[in-house]
């Protein structure tokens, strides 16, 4: 799989605290082997438009949809509560 970062991840990304940082880019090395893997939990967020939702931390959250081989990231936001 490929990664594809939107613009408006990047700016979140690079606004995120560091350890957040660092915690998706552990992450996203178990989403690129296995989107099932046990720590991502990773969810249909919403079915009607194939957007996906892994977990970064506890507190964080990445948006992203598939086509073929590559992941489009869309946002890196604190999950709601």
């Amino acid at each position: 799989m490929k990664l594809l970062y939107s613009p408006r991840f990047e700016r979140q990304y690079d606004e995120a605290p560091v350890h957040v940082q660092q915690a998706f880019d552990k992450q996203v090395m178990f989403l690129l082997e296995n989107i099932r893997h046990s720590s991502l939990r990773a969810k249909k967020y919403d079915e009607a438009s194939d957007i996906w939702q892994p977990r970064v931390t506890r507190d964080w959250r990445v948006s992203f949809t598939s086509e073929g081989d590559t992941y489009y990231l869309h946002t890196i936001i604190p999950h709601p509560k």
